[in-house]
């Protein structure tokens, strides 16, 4: 088949965009913000990209098709009911397009949201070969239905019986042997309990996926996607109007941000309240000095996911204190989830902030297996554990309090902390220094933090464990 098929994967936002190319020309599906991933595939197999096809108004991140589509002349497919501020091409149900010797099908899958659509993929012999699916459908999980627009007048309840109809209508009937690329795996909000795979098949799917079982009824379907669903993040509905009305260039993002200011300037910069501080080194550098009010959201974790579930304005403008070197890309990885507003960076980072004389301050750690003598030679310390509840669930500290980190923006934490002292821990330590910064920006002091793997205290008598828990 003359075909080729890229997966691109950002694991960040547990997000797969898609490059595939047959007879000199290309379609991108999902792309996201930076156009670089995208454009120089293009370039480097001497393709042209015809068609960005977006599966739905993406909640968790800001889709570079805008900025893709200027550079390229590439249009812009939408399914049925996408309502846009700039020109696209709506897709009506079953619509087909030619990408050399390959034919993408559009199919409308609302459900997840009510434009959703799903592009199934068909050789030049007419097999249908592979579909993307958007967040219609995942590996081992379906999409959430509460993320609609604002202003779709349907419930949750509604909109997934929408889906349990697509899902039954329009995927499970297609070939076993069609491959299943989806927008999302493991990690990601948009769904409840994705696999770590990023691929599979539809009869592997119709055969361990708990939503496609044949014999699950309509109501029991509905019941279990709108049970126990998280509330999606703040910055969740402010994405998706920003890919629906249309955003910035990121180059306009980068080159606003991206200003290098002296420790000087620096300090006149932040003493603004309406500056956010945001540090995004590591987590033991944090540990060991930052500038005092500095919020710690670290690059090498689920940063952007982070940034959105914690900072509740999209709009915030951010002073960043970064790694060398790493400047742009904390600017760039900020804008993709449409955080647009960073005005400035410390040059020279908190070593030049230092070297002039200003105020750093330190979080107090231990590490993690020293936590139960910690617990045992300071009761009067209360232990938060900051992990999701099936974690806290599937293994805990005895007597350890679960405030998870997604939960903690609401100030509860901060009112407890002040009663005792505390000491906070998660998995491996990033959540855990998140969360310590959130409590230091409120005024909480007497505060420890723990760092390293929870898994070295499992077999530990004061760790209550649960074989059956996540």
């Amino acid at each position: 088949m003359d075909k080729k098929i890229e997966q691109i994967y950002t694991n960040c936002l547990a997000q797969g965009a898609y490059f595939i190319e047959s007879d000199g020309v290309a379609a991108v599906i999902d792309p996201l913000r930076e156009t670089e991933p995208y454009l120089m595939r293009a370039k480097e197999k001497g393709v042209k990209i015809k068609y960005i096809f977006e599966t739905h108004f993406h909640a968790d991140f800001v889709s570079g098709h805008l900025d893709l589509a200027k550079a390229t002349g590439a249009q812009i497919i939408y399914g049925p009911l996408a309502d846009t501020e700039y020109e696209v091409h709506n897709a009506v149900d079953g619509e087909e397009f030619k990408v050399g010797r390959l034919t993408f099908r559009a199919i409308h899958t609302p459900g997840h949201t009510l434009e959703s659509t799903c592009y199934l993929l068909v050789d030049e012999r007419g097999n249908e070969h592979a579909i993307f699916t958007g967040d219609t459908l995942f590996i081992g999980d379906v999409g959430r239905p509460d993320l609609s627009q604002k202003g779709a007048k349907m419930t949750q309840e509604e909109m997934a019986g929408m889906l349990f109809d697509s899902l039954r209508s329009k995927i499970m009937p297609l070939p076993d042997h069609v491959i299943v690329y989806p927008a999302h795996g493991a990690g990601s909000a948009c769904g409840k309990n994705m696999s770590k795979e990023t691929s599979s098949t539809i009869g592997e799917q119709k055969a361990t996926n708990y939503a496609l079982q044949p014999s699950k009824s309509r109501d029991t379907f509905i019941h279990e996607l709108t049970h126990d669903l998280d509330a999606p993040p703040a910055y969740f509905a402010e994405n998706a109007l920003l890919n629906k009305n249309g955003y910035e260039p990121l180059e306009t993002v980068i080159n606003r941000g991206n200003k290098a200011l002296s420790p000087t300037k620096f300090k006149e910069l932040i003493s603004d309240p309406e500056v956010l501080l945001l540090d995004v080194r590591c987590m033991q550098n944090f540990a060991n000095s930052h500038i005092p009010g500095a919020l710690f959201i670290g690059l090498d974790g689920s940063f952007a996911p982070w940034v959105g579930a914690i900072v509740t304005d999209i709009d915030q403008k951010i002073a960043l204190v970064a790694p060398e070197n790493r400047e742009e890309e904390a600017i760039l990885r900020l804008a993709r989830v449409g955080f647009d507003r960073v005005i400035g960076y410390l040059d020279g980072g908190i070593m030049a902030w230092q070297n002039a004389d200003q105020e750093v301050t330190k979080l107090t750690i231990i590490p993690i297996e020293d936590l139960p003598a910690h617990q045992a030679e300071h009761e009067d310390t209360a232990i938060y554990d900051v992990r999701k509840p099936g974690e806290f669930t599937g293994a805990h500290l005895n007597g350890a309090v679960n405030m998870p980190l997604s939960q903690i923006a609401d100030g509860t934490l901060s009112r407890l902390a002040q009663e005792n002292p505390a000491l906070l821990h998660c998995q491996g330590g990033y959540r855990a220094t998140v969360a310590s910064s959130i409590l230091l920006r409120n005024g909480v002091t007497n505060l420890t933090t723990a760092q390293g793997d929870f898994k070295k205290l499992k077999d530990h008598p004061l760790v209550t464990s649960n074989q059956a828990g996540g």
